[in-house]
């Protein structure tokens, strides 16, 4: 039986790039967006490039009932996810501007609590789905992608940031509990990735790699390597750990850019 792989948020970008990633190697895949014309679109072009089996589906928070379809319809193909990558979130802007992110003093309580929804609650359906058939199996891999923004905070984003710190821990937690079945849980943290939104910023883009310790912010690419790795027995005795995929952001105290930028100052 083929090796299978569950994708959410994967119609495009770091989503389609892991599972692209997995189908090259000769896992079947399984993807979803909120979008049902995009899920199928991609799945379609994923199971033409690399000669596997895939299916998108559309998938909206916080439907539990569309979830447990979704999996029993896996189960109808014979078919079992053994890697899960959770890749959606409410990314929690403001919609009018997404540059805004949440302002602490006008968000609604309905907008900041959707954030956590989708990021935790949402999760949590789609995760013990995957972990029912992966506990009969007796293997499998969760993998969450979360944020470096968990330990290090931006401006306006209090609700992201705490919801992605919430998916380290429960990861953790998961990780105790499934573990006796065979079933690993990680976490990915990546800083600022090359979008289609990094690269709508123009010129002040740049920056975001010049503040890095490598001089560069990630590609797709980045996050799907990692994703393999922590996906599958490249990893077979790691779990509940965290893998940051950030050029070093995360672990500086402070860019090096700005004592460059002191010394010119001073000179």
């Amino acid at each position: 039986m083929s090796k299978a792989i569950f994708v959410t948020g994967a119609a495009s970008g770091t989503g389609y790039a892991i599972a692209c990633l997995f189908a090259s190697r000769g896992y079947d895949v399984f993807i979803t967006s909120r979008s049902k014309s995009s899920a199928e679109k991609s799945a379609a072009e994923a199971a033409k490039k690399y000669g596997v089996f895939a299916k998108g589906y559309e998938c909206a928070p916080v439907d539990e009932r569309q979830v447990m379809d979704i999996f029993a319809d896996i189960d109808s193909t014979g078919r079992t996810v053994e890697t899960l990558v959770l890749n959606a979130a409410n990314l929690g802007f403001d919609p009018k501007d997404p540059a805004a992110g949440q302002d602490l003093w006008t968000v609604s309580v309905e907008d900041f609590r959707n954030v956590f929804e989708t990021n935790l609650v949402w999760n949590f359906t789609i995760v013990r789905q995957a972990a029912l058939r992966m506990r009969g199996a007796g293997k499998g891999a969760v993998v969450f992608i979360s944020s470096n923004t968990s330990y290090r905070a931006i401006p306006n984003r209090a609700a992201y940031s705490a919801s992605k710190g919430g998916i380290n821990a429960f990861a953790k937690a998961l990780a105790v509990d499934l573990g006796k079945y065979g079933i690993r849980c990680n976490v990915i943290l990546p800083g600022t990735i090359k979008t289609e939104r990094w690269h709508a910023m123009g010129g002040g883009k740049k920056i975001s790699g010049e503040l890095a310790p490598t001089g560069d912010i990630s590609d797709f690419d980045d996050i799907a390597n990692a994703a393999w790795f922590l996906g599958t027995d490249e990893s077979r005795n790691v779990t509940g750990a965290e893998l940051a995929v950030d050029g070093g952001m995360s672990c500086q105290l402070y860019p090096q850019i700005l004592n460059d930028l002191l010394k010119k100052e001073n000179e």
